[in-house]
């Protein structure tokens, strides 16, 4: 989508601890498919792990079908860096990751030559992941789309999360790979347990995107508002926000007209390493954004955009993500 132009908001103006598994994991619990920003009409999809009678390999439902894994694959490629994340809190070895594209540059723990280079998340080196001969490809969310021909290499399953509750989509994630891998998992996290006892959901809350000198507003679902909106149970100022990518573009006007409680901000280019951009504390801070009830209270919390915009799951990420949110349950 363009961030710049004309929405039906107006026109945009330019300028201005424990993990959280529920552990047991021979079969996981399934979680069922809502609409995401990119595939409105899907189905609900269950996923699950289901083992064979000498549990030597299992039959993973995912998000585009059925796939048979080995048990404890050993040369895994993985095109999601959420899972990416997952996979090496768990312990477990990758052989190949995307290292190209600025999406992938921020992770320098994958950025070894330890690691075989496959490509990017969009555009994968289908002849280096040939060459590899994976037990295992996982693909997810901006990868997605490169299931069908990543599928003709090797096993490969698609862990896009399907709730829009990132806590309940990274249970059934980690579980799925848990049980692949013979790994063992913990309780849930007291953490957003505690966070959510402390948060007053009769606020409202509204997470924007600054990119350009512009701001979108994003929609309830998928990784950057399941957490806020979905599992915390914040409501938004306004119910039909266009369920866009890279969300909806609006005014400044348009933030002081629905003036909610809370801004939570993500500055896309700082996600993303974009040269000379105007940072979202400065995007923000204006007139109009002065009169917000956010800002005249100081309940504006800048996320840390990498964990937002680009992972937005994975274990020690989600964990990071709650503690960003501490602040708007009077968490230190």
């Amino acid at each position: 989508m363009q961030f710049n132009g004309v929405s039906r908001r107006s026109v945009v103006v330019g300028g201005l601890s424990s993990f959280l598994l529920a552990g047991g994991l021979a079969a996981v619990r399934p979680a069922f498919a809502q609409d995401t920003d990119d595939d409105a009409d899907a189905s609900p999809v269950a996923l699950a792990a289901t083992p064979s009678a000498d549990a030597s390999e299992f039959t993973i439902v995912h998000a585009q079908g059925e796939t048979t894994v080995a048990a404890n694959p050993e040369k895994v490629v993985v095109f999601d860096l959420g899972i990416a994340d997952t996979l090496a809190t768990l312990g477990i070895t990758v052989t190949g990751i995307p290292q190209g594209g600025r999406l992938v540059g921020f992770m320098e723990q994958f950025a070894s030559d330890e690691y075989e280079n496959v490509g990017t998340l969009f555009e994968p080196d289908y002849e280096m992941v040939a060459s590899i001969d994976p037990d295992l490809i996982i693909v997810a969310n901006r990868s997605a789309a490169v299931y069908p021909e990543l599928a003709k290499i090797g096993p490969t399953i698609d862990l896009t999360g399907q709730t829009g509750d990132v806590i309940g989509d990274l249970n059934v994630t980690v579980g799925i790979i848990a049980t692949i891998f013979g790994k063992e998992a913990e309780a849930e996290a007291e953490r957003i347990v505690e966070l959510k006892a402390n948060v007053d959901t009769t606020q409202t809350a509204l997470i924007i995107m600054t990119s350009g000198g512009s701001v979108t507003a994003i929609a309830p679902g998928g990784n950057r508002g399941g957490l806020i909106y979905n599992t915390l149970g914040m409501k938004t100022p306004v119910e039909d926000i266009e369920a866009a990518t890279h969300g909806e573009a609006i005014s400044f006007e348009f933030l002081l007209e629905h003036n909610a409680d809370w801004l939570f901000v993500i500055d896309r280019d700082a996600a993303i390493g974009t040269e000379d951009a105007q940072a979202a504390e400065e995007v923000l801070d204006n007139d109009i954004v002065r009169e917000t009830t956010a800002w005249q209270n100081n309940q504006i919390i800048y996320l840390q955009s990498y964990d937002w915009y680009v992972l937005g799951s994975g274990l020690t990420t989600v964990n990071a993500m709650i503690d960003q949110l501490a602040p708007l349950a009077g968490m230190a």
